[in-house]
């Protein structure tokens, strides 16, 4: 009896997925446009030692090529759109520079809250008012307030009258953003500081 052999190559099935999207992670996006990236026809020049004009882009980029320096679009929505003549490197580092002591001074405020009752005595007055200070010197806006319980609202000009005086001990740390103001059950005086940590310079 004879027996065949036969040889069968293997059914390999290979599945692409045609949904996925190259990945440009590794790829920075530049925010402003240079040299011969911009598309405008022509450009308003400024820069250190350049004559500000509107030139045609061919113009522009040869004055900026003439100075082994960079043309930089810094205000693309201006009629003819802005372009400076620069080191783009040392620009960027300098916006980089800027963005950030923006950030710095956008940081949040602290705010402190001091209460008061209608009928405060001077010694609580006083203890108050050195945490205010302090406060203040810190760099903290201070947010003093007078609550009014249950019929206590009468007094509210007796109120108004110790935050004015709460206002005024405090002068010298502290400029008025907002006079008393009575919101509710609340007589509201904002205050923030002249010069803050005034202790440490």
């Amino acid at each position: 009896m004879k027996f065949a052999t036969y040889f069968v190559e293997p059914k390999i099935e290979v599945t692409i997925n045609r949904s996925r999207k190259p990945n440009f992670r590794g790829r920075v996006e530049e925010p402003y446009k240079v040299n011969e990236r911009i598309s405008a026809r022509q450009v308003r020049v400024v820069g250190e030692n350049v004559e500000s004009g509107i030139f045609p882009l061919s113009e522009a980029l040869r004055i900026a090529g003439d100075m082994n320096l960079d043309l930089v679009e810094i205000s693309p929505k201006a009629d003819p759109p802005v372009c400076k003549v620069v080191d783009y490197s040392k620009f960027k580092y300098e916006q980089k520079k800027k963005q950030k002591e923006i950030k710095a001074k956008a940081q949040k405020t602290v705010m402190k809250e001091i209460r008061f009752g209608p009928n405060t005595d001077d010694h609580d007055f006083n203890f108050k008012l050195n945490h205010a200070t302090k406060f203040l010197e810190d760099g903290a806006k201070v947010k003093a307030y007078v609550h009014f319980v249950g019929r206590t609202i009468v007094f509210k000009e007796r109120g108004e009258i110790l935050l004015l005086k709460f206002a005024q001990a405090l002068e010298e740390y502290a400029k008025v953003d907002q006079l008393p103001k009575l919101e509710g059950k609340r007589m509201i005086l904002m205050l923030s500081p002249k010069n803050a940590k005034q202790k440490k310079k």
